[in-house]
C-alpha cells in the first residue's frame, strides 16, 4: 500500500512537469482514474468521479479520446460497470475536441437541413417550423463556407488568404441582407447590421474573454492590432455612422441617399486600404513570435475540394436566405417580436453564429489572437465593407436604403465600440471583462425586445 501511495506521488510529481511523454501521461492518467473512481463510487457521487476525470483531463492536456484506448483504463471501465459510469466513458469515447464534434454536428445539420428546406418550402409547412430549420441549416452552412475559406486562405498563402478571408468573412449575412433588401425590408437590414457589430464586440468578445477566462486566469493577445482595430473601430462607427445622423436631420430622403453613397465609397476604400497596409505594406511589422507560431497549419481539405464546398455552400446559403427572408412577418406577429428585434438579434446571430464558436473555441485552446481578430476584425468588415455595399446594391432595387440609423442603434454601437476598446486596448484580458461585455449585450438585447 506504502509503496502504491509512493508510485503515485512520483506520478503527481511527472504531471506537474511539461508533459514530454503523451504514452506516460495516459498511464499515469489512468491511475488517477483509479482513484478518483474508488473514491466517487464509495462516496455514492458519480457527479464528482466525472468532475475528475475531466479535471485531468484537462490538466494534461490530453483529448479523452486520446486516453481512452489505453488497456489499463479500459480494465477500469469494466471494473467499475455502473451505468451512469458506462454512459460518461461512451461520451469520452465519441468526444475527440471541441472542433471535430462541431463539425459532425454541423454535417448532420447540413444533412438533414438542406432537403428539409427544400421539401418544406415546396410543401408550403408552417413559417415558424421552416424559420427554425432555415435558421439551423444556414448556421451549418456557414461553418462549411468558413472552413473552405480557411483551407484556400492555407494554400493561397498569407496575402491572399487574408483577401480571402476579408471577404468571405460575413458572405453569410451579405447574402441575407440582399435577399432582405430585395424584400423591401429595409429596418431588418440596418437592424442586423446593428446586430452584427454589438454582437461581435460584446457578445463574442465576451464570450471569448469569459471561458477563456475561466481556464487562463489572464490571456494575453497582440496589443499592436488591437491599437490599430481600436482606430478603424472609433472611424466607422463614430465618425461614418454617427456624424452623418446629426447632418441628415433636416435633408430630404433624396440627399440623405446621395451622401450615404458618398460616405459608403469612401468606406470601402478605406477598408481596402487597410488590408493592403495590413497584409502587403506592414504584414509583420506588429506581429509577435507567438503569432508567427500560429501560421503554421495544414488545410483541413485541398484547393479544389475546398473550392467546390465554398461554392455549393453560397448557392444553398442564398437559396435558403431567400426563403427564410419571407417567414420574417409571419413570425414577428406570431412572437411579437418587432422587425428592429429580428435584425439585431435573430438575423446577426444566425449569420454569424460559426464565426462566433470558432472564436470562442479559439480563445479555449487560448488562442487569443486569433478570438480577438475574429470578434474585431468581423466587426470592421461589417461597418466597412457590408454596409457600404448594402448601400450601392440597395441602388438596383425599388426600396433604397440610406445609411442612417435610429438613435437607440447609434447610442448602442457607440458605447459597445468604447466599451470594447476600454477593457481590450492594455492586450490582456480576464473572465470579468468578458462578464462585463456579455451583462451590455444582455442589457441592450432587452433594451432592443421591449422597444
Amino acid at each position: 500500500m506504502w509503496a502504491r501511495q509512493e508510485k503515485r506521488r512520483g506520478n503527481n510529481k511527472i504531471w506537474e512537469s511539461e508533459k514530454e511523454d503523451r504514452d506516460c501521461s495516459c498511464r499515469q492518467l489512468a491511475y488517477l482514474l483509479e482513484d478518483t473512481l474508488d473514491l466517487g463510487l464509495k462516496g455514492n457521487t458519480v457527479h464528482r468521479t466525472g468532475r475528475g476525470i475531466l479535471f485531468h483531463t484537462y490538466k494534461l492536456g490530453l483529448s479523452p479520446s486520446y486516453f481512452i484506448v489505453n488497456m489499463r483504463l479500459m480494465h477500469i471501465i469494466q471494473r467499475y460497470r455502473t451505468e451512469p459510469l458506462i454512459i460518461l466513458c461512451k461520451i469520452l469515447i465519441c468526444w475527440k475536441g471541441g472542433d471535430i464534434t462541431m463539425n459532425k454536428v454541423f454535417a448532420w445539420m447540413v444533412s438533414a437541413g438542406v432537403p428539409l428546406s427544400v421539401i418544406g418550402s415546396f410543401l408550403h409547412w408552417p413559417a415558424v417550423l421552416m424559420f427554425a430549420v432555415y435558421c439551423l441549416t444556414i448556421i451549418a452552412l456557414a461553418s462549411y463556407m468558413g472552413r473552405a475559406t480557411e483551407s484556400l486562405a492555407i494554400v493561397a498563402g498569407p496575402r491572399i488568404g487574408g483577401l480571402l478571408n476579408a471577404t468571405f468573412g460575413n458572405a453569410v449575412e451579405l447574402i441575407i441582407s440582399i435577399f432582405a433588401l430585395k424584400a423591401g425590408l429595409v429596418e431588418v437590414v440596418l437592424a442586423s447590421l446593428t446586430g452584427s457589430v454589438l454582437g461581435n464586440l460584446l457578445l463574442v468578445a465576451g464570450l471569448s474573454f469569459f471561458v477563456g477566462g475561466l481556464k487562463y486566469k489572464r490571456q494575453e493577445f497582440n496589443v499592436y492590432d488591437a491599437r490599430h482595430n481600436a482606430g478603424l473601430l472609433t472611424f466607422a462607427i463614430l465618425v461614418a455612422f454617427v456624424i452623418p445622423e446629426v447632418f441628415t436631420m433636416n435633408m430630404s430622403s433624396q440627399e440623405k441617399l446621395s451622401l450615404s453613397v458618398g460616405i459608403s465609397i469612401i468606406m470601402i476604400v478605406l477598408y481596402l486600404a487597410a488590408l493592403y497596409f495590413k497584409l502587403v505594406t506592414h504584414r509583420g511589422v506588429y506581429q509577435q513570435k507567438s503569432d508567427v507560431l500560429e501560421e503554421h497549419e495544414e488545410p483541413e481539405w485541398t484547393r479544389g475540394k475546398a473550392v467546390w464546398i465554398l461554392a455549393l455552400a453560397t448557392v444553398a446559403v442564398a437559396y435558403i436566405s431567400e426563403r427564410l427572408v419571407h417567414t420574417f412577418e409571419t413570425v414577428a406577429e406570431s412572437f411579437g417580436w418587432s422587425e428592429l428585434f429580428i435584425g439585431i438579434i435573430i438575423v446577426a446571430i444566425v449569420g454569424n453564429a460559426a464565426e462566433h464558436a470558432s472564436a470562442v473555441i479559439m480563445a479555449y485552446k487560448n488562442k487569443m489572437n486569433v478570438a480577438v481578430e475574429i470578434a474585431i476584425g468581423s466587426t470592421l468588415q461589417i461597418a466597412m465593407f457590408v454596409a457600404p455595399v448594402l448601400v450601392l446594391v440597395s441602388l438596383l432595387f425599388p426600396e433604397k436604403m440610406p445609411l442612417v440609423f435610429s438613435l437607440p442603434e447609434l447610442i448602442a454601437m457607440a458605447t459597445s465600440v468604447l466599451l470594447t476598446i476600454v477593457l481590450s486596448n492594455d492586450g490582456d484580458t480576464n473572465w470579468f471583462e468578458g462578464a462585463t461585455l456579455l451583462a451590455a449585450y444582455t442589457i441592450m438585447g432587452i433594451g432592443f425586445y421591449l422597444l
